[in-house]
């Protein structure tokens, strides 16, 4: 944002400009001394310093054209940024989006619902005041992003504000005069950045799933929010719910309640429910669940309403526009699934609280006594030893002193079962040891073809630095007449045309030298059509070790 005939309003062309100037942002002279730009391809590829983990965090600019005030946007603005992430997402290791604070609570519900089987972190941020200013918020908002998306696989779309990262769907806009403008009242944060950054792995939000990331952009724009009031009429409700109107985010009172005495109100959302206009119960409250523990809230149950629980009206609209988009379930399905926790928007169970008694000194016993009793169990295939540590609350993604997972060792050691358990109840394929190698690095190394399939079915994929080396070792294998690792290269990802530090590839080296069996095979590896398509339009980051 630049002062624009007094009025705050878009500038292209200027924030990378500006991001040059500001050396906590980013290191010119690493940059120059190590290629950086010509590495990146792009002028807009910036490095920040040495982290106190001894990484870099590596981060590419892309703005989109026009730039957009985010009170202008529309779901087809969510819509475009969600392909540019699917189209990019074996590049970048996360994803920073700059939006204004105006509607980033909108795009960050709404992306949450849109991308599907997430493994890599989203993370929105902005600032109150602009990053050119003396005295603004922007700098520590997209550092703490960049060092979050950069650092921690948290596989979830998240907002960054003051300090804080909260899951995208949890927040609401408070205060349009402090730095501190975002809350999520009903759920803490998923990470503290102090002295160091603090992430709270138990509420992390995981996808359990094997099934590829995917971004469903159809989203359903006959939706609204309407808000009870003392005195409302009945004709009003009727002509908000009229055709074409699909589902409505109902704001009521306390925990849920509308008035029980006003039958013409009742009556226009019940014939509302029964034309199939769902309609999601949310409380008017900053702060609370949806319950019908009163005769004005059990009128709603009564008349088709959907209970809400926790969820922000925010969130309510955008996984109801996400839900009736779906062309391929029933209305009822689509009523399940407004009811169920589909990405942590709203609380799972209230009926079984924990414990408080010595509950912090328990989770920190746990959390120093699993990893290595995990990566331990994965070592000999013992999933039930898993399923006793998952079962005490274990976090499936936790590493040991070496950075390893329990996937690591599963995928080294080729334990398909393990690795698919492990992968339907949350650990990340994404994940990166000490040394940079992650759990598909692992598979290939050790030449477990399953296991490797299974992996990158899941979206696991080879880092750039690991691709910019593959080169090289196509043509060692080639050389040495080593068909299963051609093999196993070619269906863990690998370009073979990539050429080695010699600048040929492994099908050139293998003529050289003779090997015909290498070169038939190589032929028939290379037969199958593989397209790759690298278009990039907004902010990525990945890391690299130094």
């Amino acid at each position: 944002m630049t002062l624009h005939n007094k009025v705050l309003a878009p500038k292209a062309n200027a924030f990378v400009k500006g991001l040059r100037k500001l050396p906590i942002l980013h290191d010119e002279l690493y940059a120059q001394q190590t290629g950086l730009y010509q590495y990146y391809g792009s002028e807009n590829s910036l490095v920040l310093p040495l982290s106190k983990g001894y990484k870099r965090i590596v981060y590419t600019v892309i703005e989109y054209n026009p730039l957009l005030d985010s009170s202008n946007m529309t779901t087809d603005d969510w819509g475009r940024i969600g392909k540019d992430i699917e189209k990019n997402y074996e590049s970048y290791d996360g994803f920073v989006i700059l939006h204004g604070t105006d509607t980033m609570a909108y795009t960050a519900s709404a992306l949450s619902f849109m991308c599907e089987h997430l493994g890599k972190p989203i993370i929105l941020t902005g600032s109150q005041v602009p990053i050119y200013e003396m005295r603004n918020d922007g700098r520590d908002n997209l550092l703490g992003a960049l060092l979050i998306a950069g650092q921690f696989v948290i596989p979830e779309v998240c907002l960054y504000f003051y300090n804080k990262l909260y899951r995208g769907n949890r927040v609401t806009k408070v205060d349009a005069g402090s730095f501190n403008a975002f809350s999520s009242p009903n759920l803490a944060p998923l990470a503290v950045a102090e002295v160091d950054i603090t992430i709270n792995w138990d509420t992390v939000w995981r996808a359990n799933t094997t099934a590829k990331f995917q971004v469903s952009t159809e989203l359903n724009r006959n939706v609204g929010l309407l808000r009870l009031f003392p005195g409302i009429t009945a004709a009003t409700m009727r002509a908000f719910l009229q055709p074409p109107m699909e589902g409505v985010v109902l704001e009521t009172y306390g925990s849920g309640n509308a008035p029980d005495n006003r039958p013409d109100l009742l009556e226009e959302l019940k014939k509302a429910t029964d034309s199939d206009v769902i309609i999601i119960n949310c409380t008017q409250c900053l702060r609370g669940t949806v319950a019908a523990s009163y005769a004005t809230g059990k009128v709603l149950m009564d008349a088709g309403l959907i209970a809400g629980g926790d969820m922000t009206p925010e969130a309510a609209l955008s996984k109801l526009s996400y839900v009736l988009a779906k062309k391929d379930i029933s209305f009822d399905a689509k009523k399940k699934l407004m009811a169920r926790n589909l990405r942590g928007e709203m609380i799972s169970d209230v009926s079984n609280p924990k414990s408080l008694w010595c509950l912090q000194e328990l989770e920190a016993i746990r959390d120093a006594l699993a990893p290595p009793l995990a990566c331990a169990s994965a070592k000999i295939g013992d999933i039930e030893a898993l399923e006793a540590l998952k079962e005490m609350g274990t976090n499936m993604c936790l590493s040991d002193y070496d950075g390893r997972t329990p996937l690591h060792i599963a995928a080294c050691e080729g334990h398909l079962k393990l690795v698919e358990y492990l992968l339907s109840h949350g650990a990340t394929v994404y994940a990166k040891d000490r040394y940079g190698d992650t759990p598909l690095s692992n598979a290939v190394r050790f030449r477990h073809k399953e296991v490797v399939k299974l992996l990158r079915k899941t979206g696991a994929h080879f880092s750039r630095d690991e691709l910019d080396e593959a080169g090289t070792e196509l043509c060692s294998l080639a050389a040495s007449g080593d068909l299963e690792g051609l093999e196993i290269w070619k269906l863990a990802g690998a370009d073979l045309n990539k050429p080695g530090y010699n600048g040929q590839t492994a099908l050139q080296l293998a003529h050289a030298v003779g090997k015909k069996e290498v070169v038939a095979f190589l032929v028939q590896l290379m037969s199958k059509k593989a397209t790759v398509t690298t278009v990039l339009h907004f902010l990525f980051v990945s890391t690299a070790l130094t």
